[in-house]
């Protein structure tokens, strides 16, 4: 006879390295994705059970994560006690020590409980880097994290008016990828949050400047493939001037991601997924798994 239980995860990745955040096909070679080094690492804990991973967001190859989340069911021995949460990320850390992933927290939860459906919002933020004309001209650290742009200034007013524009209810066809593999999924979505701030300067001492960043976030209960750097990207060639807001309203009311302007999509590197919120009692564990608990 034996115990299973299920469990929620946070977990945080530099995407760089990665195809994504789910597993790569077997019959495809080349990076793993986060999903991949996750299942190994839960493997090495030798549950009875097969090891499926469910995450709750699928970022793309090269973005990061600040809190992401999955769910997956373990199943031990009757004479070994479940995993406390604390022991859980302790044991998936020590196992994911050679990548650029951690675990932040574990929760057990009810048996019903999925990491992706039960989500209540996400939240993405988007990193620009300005007047850095070459990567290189940016620290090691914010290489691979943000996006340079040779521009000093942007329209951050403009930008800020087209981001109200976006905000709310809308049909999002146009941000979606033009090669999106969820062609079928709905495209009307409401975005709760969409607004430009200013971001930490960094203090280059080596090129004698401070180097200006702007964030750009944004929450929603869902997203579209690829919507978010398309909206960022969008928003950057307002302030640019490259479209104008009455430009950004006809490509929104367009419907079509064929009228979205071409080579205006930002980068992966600048993409941070920073949160999955879940209603706090969705993260109680259930009575049978209480139980189970207190019995190992």
């Amino acid at each position: 006879m034996c115990n299973q239980t299920r469990y929620l995860i946070f977990f945080q990745y530099i995407g760089t390295k990665y195809s994504g955040a789910v597993k790569v096909p077997p019959h495809q070679l080349g990076k793993k994705g986060v999903q991949d080094h996750l299942e190994d690492a839960i493997r090495r804990l030798r549950p009875l059970n097969p090891v499926s991973l469910s995450i709750s967001s699928r970022t793309d190859r090269g973005v990061h994560a600040l809190s992401n989340s999955a769910h997956f069911d373990l199943q031990r021995k009757n004479d070994k006690p479940l995993f406390t949460e604390d022991v859980l990320v302790e044991a998936l850390n020590f196992h994911l020590k050679d990548e650029e992933i951690s675990i932040t927290r574990a929760y057990r939860v009810p048996a019903d409980f999925h990491a992706r459906f039960r989500a209540l919002s996400r939240t993405y933020v988007y990193r620009i880097a300005l007047g850095v004309s070459h990567r290189s001209q940016l620290p090691l650290t914010e290489r691979n994290m943000c996006w340079n742009l040779r521009n000093t200034e942007l329209d951050v007013g403009a930008m800020s008016e087209a981001a109200t524009v976006l905000a709310g209810t809308h049909d999002f066809s146009s941000f979606r990828a033009v090669n999106s593999d969820l062609p079928f999924k709905n495209p009307v979505k409401t975005l709760d949050v969409a607004r430009i701030h200013p971001g930490r300067a960094f203090v280059c001492e080596h090129f004698h400047r401070e180097i200006p960043f702007w964030e750009f976030t944004f929450r929603s209960k869902s997203f579209l493939y690829k919507q978010v750097r398309r909206m960022t990207g969008a928003l950057v060639a307002v302030g640019q001037g490259r479209i104008s807001l009455g430009e950004l309203k006809e490509i929104l009311e367009a419907r079509d991601s064929l009228a979205y302007p071409p080579n205006i999509v930002a980068p992966a590197c600048g993409l941070f997924l920073t949160r999955v919120d879940y209603n706090q009692s969705d993260l109680l564990p259930s009575p049978q798994t209480s139980t189970a608990a207190s019995d190992g």
